[in-house]
């Protein structure tokens, strides 16, 4: 049996990540992909980045994770969302040549001595008395651990549903986990359904591109990754079209085939990126939807009509994407589906995204009830980071809301849990003014640096932009990147603000460090709280003051009142 510090379950977005954590933190690890070939294959969507997304790619390349670099590799579309606007709100997202991120992401894993791409299934976990001791493959084969990281995306009893066709798999043509997802019911552990969709493929070639709008790439030449320092990839223009009255007629009859409104899929999708037939249907008064017809490639004449995911039948969709303007002559080359899932509830995890249940294991990504590449890559590089840890007895990697967005979104995960795949908006963070994407090397780079985090490589890079930073701010402009400047500039601008948010971060963990106990009994003890405050605390198990201030639907008074009685005990 061969042995290894950490198994990687998944070689999506979050698998990959966690291994390459995992490794530049010395652990021997294995990589478990079904198909060696799809590691690092964006499935949906060929973007990197976005509002609040982009923020999440910064910092997982300030943590010297793998999408960054990878985005930089294959951007043939460079957009800066937001760009009106102050940069704590702007968001960097680029087009993907899906080829060349793919290239990218295993050139990347390739260049660790420590890790193993091994193709298989996983198959089931092998527990002695409570704690991960091995990984079953469906070969027969078993792979000796102390860490599990499940990266399993949508895999774990994944479902295709187009219009009344069904299909078991976790995306199309590929299967599911469907042996591990029973295992980990059998378990008992917490889990339910979600949905997510996407939307067919159109060939490049008979789209009529005269007689659409034109939205071409950004001119300045930014980058996803400061330590990116080829050129460019030739640019691509993307398109916009929009539905039309014809459209949301044409889905409104087709909605007899539609397993989204036929009761078919159990689980919920996500609010800010539904289905179009969901979008008609929520909103029946609008005269169109825009639909962003984005390249999937330099050499790939695929299209990505960003704006109409859809589970309806083929012959409803060819009448739709026909309906639209630019698109009466469109060839569809793969249409759309939905796809259904397991997935587990995220306040079974603790920071670390360990699972309390079972001692090594450890999840990131959509199997945590999140939605998009850039969520799913910031779990796997804290989940990797811990599964190394605990292999090692190195210090924990846990991120606070101040810190950085990956710390938001953990804390929303873990505290909250989900009724819906989570996607990070800019809105979702306090103290976002400080977290701006532009600065996120400058916030967790070093701190990354103190806990074995970074490559040698990447060492060098930072004491370069440190040494680059350090004579911007004494006026020295000569021989600086241009993104560090514009980082002082924003600084001194926002410094006013910035020092009061310090103040509220130190007061935030000043006082949220204060313990208290969730449990039924601990919570009864206290005078003043409600019997709806205990239950909510009780579900979300929060370890300290602050993180019970942040349960959804604690009010301050209850708050108070742990405050009050946290003070009495000591």
């Amino acid at each position: 049996m061969k042995q290894f510090d950490v198994v990687v379950v998944g070689g999506g977005h979050a698998g990959t990540e966690a291994a390459a954590a995992a490794a530049r933190r010395g652990a021997s690890v294995a990589l478990v992909s079904q198909s060696l070939a799809q590691i690092g294959t964006m499935s949906c969507n060929p973007s990197i980045g976005g509002l609040g997304k982009g923020h999440l790619v910064r910092e997982v390349d300030a943590l010297d994770g793998l999408m960054a670099r990878a985005a930089d590799d294959a951007a043939i579309h460079h957009r800066m969302l937001n760009r009106s606007k102050g940069l704590a709100v702007q968001g960097p997202r680029v087009q993907a040549d899906r080829r060349r991120y793919r290239a990218s992401i295993q050139h990347q894993l390739a260049r660790y001595a420590n890790l193993t791409l091994i193709e298989g299934e996983a198959f089931a976990l092998h527990l002695t008395n409570g704690s991960v001791a091995s990984v079953a493959l469906a070969d027969g084969s078993t792979i000796g651990t102390t860490a599990v990281v499940l990266a399993t995306g949508t895999f774990l009893g994944g479902k295709i549903f187009r219009g009344l066709d069904r299909a078991a798999g976790g995306r199309i043509d590929e299967r599911p986990a469907n042996r591990l997802g029973e295992q980990l019911r059998a378990l008992r552990l917490p889990m339910g359904r979600l949905k997510t969709g996407t939307p067919p493929r159109l060939d490049g070639r008979t789209v009529d591109w005269g007689a659409l709008e034109p939205q071409p790439s950004d001119n300045d030449e930014w980058r996803m990754s400061p330590m990116t320092r080829t050129p460019r990839l030739p640019q691509l223009a993307c398109a916009i079209t929009r539905t039309s009255a014809a459209t949301h007629d044409i889905i409104r009859n087709g909605l007899t085939t539609s397993p989204l409104f036929g009761g078919d899929i159990e689980g919920g999708g996500p609010r800010y990126c539904p289905s179009i037939e969901d979008k008609v249907h929520r909103f029946g008064d609008r005269d169109g939807h825009q639909i962003f017809l984005e390249p999937e490639g330099l050499d790939d004449p695929w299209i990505y009509p960003n704006g109409i995911s859809t589970s309806l039948s083929a012959e409803v969709q060819d009448a739709l994407v026909r309906s639209v303007a630019g698109l009466e002559r469109a060839q569809i080359v793969q249409y759309g589906y939905a796809v259904e899932y397991d997935y587990i509830d995220p306040r079974a995890l603790d920071h670390r995204l360990a699972l309390a249940a079972i001692h090594g294991l450890f999840c990131a990504g959509q199997l945590n009830g999140t939605t998009g590449y850039e969520e799913a890559a910031a779990q796997g590089v804290i989940a990797g980071c811990n599964a190394a840890a605990l292999a090692h007895d190195l210090a924990p990697t846990t991120v606070d809301r101040a810190r950085g967005y990956i710390g938001v979104m953990i804390d929303d995960l873990v505290l909250q849990g989900v009724s819906e795949p989570y996607r990070m908006l800019t809105a979702r963070a306090e103290y976002r003014l400080a977290l701006r994407a532009d600065n996120a090397e400058a916030r967790l780079s070093g701190w990354a640096d103190t806990l074995g985090v970074l490559t040698p490589a990447r060492q060098a890079h930072l004491r370069q932009r440190h040494a680059m930073r350090d004579a911007a701010r004494d006026g020295i402009q000569d021989g600086v990147d241009a993104d560090i400047l514009r980082e002082i500039e924003e600084d001194r601008r926002y410094a006013p603000y910035l020092e009061r948010q310090s103040e509220e971060i130190a007061r935030m963990r000043r006082d949220g460090d204060v313990a208290i106990s969730s449990d039924t009994l601990s919570l009864r003890s206290v005078p003043g709280l409600s019997t709806e405050m205990i239950e909510r605390l009780e579900r979300a198990s929060p370890k300290t003051l602050d993180e019970a201030s942040r349960v959804r639907g604690v009010t301050p008074a209850a708050v108070a009142a742990l405050w009050l009685h946290s003070r009495k005990r000591t």
